[in-house]
């Protein structure tokens, strides 16, 4: 399970949505966000998924790695499916299975809610597979830059957020040689049902927390021995710039947003 975890991961790539200003992408992907939660029917999340897939298909990103990416939330999935489908009240019932009942109401819901949650992970997934931690950390710290006015600690927690990325998948990288390692001696961490299998995971959790706090600690002395003292006087390499590009990926995001609003406005299903 722990390969199919795509979230943090970097693709490098010259498309256009790799080529866009890291803020324009931070804004338009809560953009998405915020129409994904305003659109009220299936065909709006239809129109959404169109949008993201052909997205995805123009910075060549594999359709067969975004699905792999739902893999992870399955369970949460599957769990959110069946409390929607047993508990909503509302609707004709079509079974019932003891003090149990679903309804036509409640698997719409149920199917609504599940939906709602894989495009939610699929846009953000977005975001990070077309963005660099160094671009998406000075993306961050440019839009959060007012708040220095209040003291808030804009470059640091930039940063942080940023190390947080970038060191997802090399924890997943390396919670993957531990396994394999761990199965080398004998361990067993595929038959059995859920709590067996979870037990087999503790073993595992305990190097991996161990290493990571290695990590950490490496990364701290390196950046004190190279006199690292947040964003006081820092400089940029690389500046950013609003570009053409910019206000043509603006424009297409306030046209899917239009199209939901009248998608919703005419109450389509």
């Amino acid at each position: 399970m722990l390969k199919n975890v795509t979230f943090g991961q970097f693709f490098p790539g010259d498309s256009f949505l790799h080529r866009l200003d890291p803020r324009t992408k931070l804004i338009l992907t809560f953009a998405l966000i915020v129409i994904v939660f305003i659109s009220h029917g299936f065909t709006g999340f239809g129109v959404i998924l169109a949008f993201v897939v052909f997205t995805a298909l123009s910075s060549k990103i594999s359709l067969k790695f975004l699905i792999r990416g739902i893999r992870p939330i399955l369970f949460i999935l599957l769990f959110t499916f069946v409390l929607n489908a047993f508990f909503q009240s509302g609707g004709n019932e079509i079974f019932r299975l003891g003090f149990l009942r679903v309804t036509d109401e409640g698997l719409r819901t149920a199917f609504f809610i599940a939906a709602r949650l894989i495009l939610l992970v699929v846009c953000s997934q977005m975001l990070t597979l077309t963005t660099s931690p160094n671009s998406l950390t000075d993306g961050l710290e440019t839009l959060m830059r007012p708040l220095k006015r209040i003291h808030f600690p804009v470059h640091e927690i930039a940063m942080m957020m940023s190390i947080a990325l970038r060191f997802i998948p090399t924890l997943m990288d390396e919670a993957n040689k531990i396994m394999r390692a761990q199965m080398a001696r004998g361990a067993d961490f595929e038959s059995g049902n859920f709590i067996k299998r979870a037990k087999a995971m503790i073993p595992l959790l305990v190097p991996l927390f161990v290493g990571a706090f290695r990590r950490a600690q490496d990364l701290a002395l390196a950046m004190e021995a190279r006199c690292y003292r947040g964003g006081e006087g820092r400089t940029r390499m690389r500046q950013l710039h609003y570009g053409a590009r910019d206000a043509i990926a603006a424009g297409a995001m306030a046209a899917l947003l239009a199209v939901i609003l009248v998608l919703n406005h005419f109450q389509v299903v």
